[in-house]
């Protein structure tokens, strides 16, 4: 439950944030699970993924 409930926060930082942070929080957020990477990744602008993809690199 406390997962879900700090998920529940990430995600409302996730939508608030600018691209850069976006990145950031997608890059260094550690302990979520492959559903809750994808349900940020489907919030990710999708004409700035080349950037993500390079700082995923």
């Amino acid at each position: 439950m406390q997962n879900n409930v700090n998920f529940e926060d990430i995600k409302k930082r996730f939508q608030n944030a600018s691209v850069d942070e976006k990145i950031q929080i997608y890059t260094t957020t550690q302990g979520l699970t492959v559903e809750q990477f994808k349900e940020l990744l489907r919030m990710f602008p999708i004409q700035h993924l080349d950037k993500l993809e390079r700082a995923m690199a």
